[in-house]
């Protein structure tokens, strides 16, 4: 028989799966905004429409089970911090000292509210 407890940790657990998959569909749509030449060609705008619109709907169930002090600032950091690294890396955008350190500031922030949360919830 499964305890109140196990159900909790498999939601925390599912959670943060959907978690992962709300920052990988929030830097989709932002990849997709960038070849949507303003909403004027159909195809990546309406992939980057879907893709933030599922983004949301994830986020909106995460935060039924994550404390949102803890899932939006992980979720908005880490599409920031993905969709910076795509720019740089693969889209051609001009690689500074300045961006690099921005980018690896936004990751150690996402750690660090996620260590307090699992400092706090004894995970």
């Amino acid at each position: 028989m499964e305890t109140t407890f196990e159900r909790g940790v498999e939601s925390r657990n599912a959670a943060w799966l959907l978690l992962v998959v709300a920052i990988l569909c929030e830097i989709g749509g932002a990849i997709g905004l960038r070849f949507s030449a303003g909403f004027t060609v159909l195809l990546p705008t309406i992939l980057a429409l879907g893709a933030f619109f599922f983004a949301l709907f994830l986020v909106s169930r995460v935060m039924q089970q994550l404390p949102v002090s803890i899932a939006y600032p992980i979720w908005a950091g880490g599409g920031t911090a993905g969709v910076a690294l795509i720019g740089l890396f693969v889209l051609g955008d001009e690689v500074t000292a300045i961006k690099i350190a921005g980018i690896a500031l936004i990751m150690i922030g996402v750690v660090l509210v996620n260590a307090a949360s699992e400092k706090r919830s004894g995970c």
